[in-house]
């Protein structure tokens, strides 16, 4: 596999996780998400999940089993954010390591093309994701706007080494219908 290819996710929302809808669960054939947490799901200072994040959460949770799974290691924290959504979670996941993105696939019972790796990050979510033959999407961080560009450099520089490496981070352009899956 290609440095691009292994970098490269399958769906870029351009958007936050709150805008990945039953559509698009459908047109890819999903029965599970992987989510990461920091960024992805709260703004990383934040210790529990904002009413929007918790209405998404009960519009998705019929459709797919949902696990986080973070490489934050602060039980306190992400047990807290976790318990805020009533979703099983996973900390200390030193992703872009695979082993505890099995664990969670494994109390699934899913296959792993049959579920998303959904983060903001690219060398950590959508790498490991990518290696495992997941769905890897990739969504815009949930982040303060006055800090984003002073605190975010990691992922500017992850975002410019990507492209040097040939993969497209143009927002994914569907009407996600089953009709338009070819």
């Amino acid at each position: 596999m290609t440095k691009a290819k292994i970098l490269q996710p399958d769906l870029i929302l351009g958007d936050t996780i709150v805008t990945l809808t039953p559509d698009i669960l459908k047109f890819y054939n999903l029965r599970g998400l992987i989510l990461d947490v920091d960024e992805t799901l709260v703004p990383l200072q934040e210790k529990e999940a904002s009413a929007e994040l918790r209405h998404w959460v009960e519009t998705i949770r019929p459709l797919v089993s949902i696990w986080l799974v973070s490489n934050n290691v602060s039980d306190g924290r992400i047990g807290s954010i976790a318990r805020s959504l009533d979703l099983p979670y996973i900390i200390g996941a030193v992703k872009p390591s695979r082993r505890k993105l099995r664990q969670a696939l494994d109390a699934m019972s899913l296959p792993p093309e049959r579920v998303a790796m959904v983060g903001d990050r690219l060398f950590t979510d959508v790498l490991a994701g990518n290696r495992l033959g997941m769905v890897t999407i990739l969504v815009e961080p949930m982040i303060d706007p006055a800090v984003a560009t002073s605190r975010y450099p990691i992922r500017n520089f992850e975002v410019w080494i990507s492209r040097q490496l040939g993969v497209s981070l143009a927002k994914t352009q569907h009407n996600f219908t089953n009709d338009d899956k070819s």
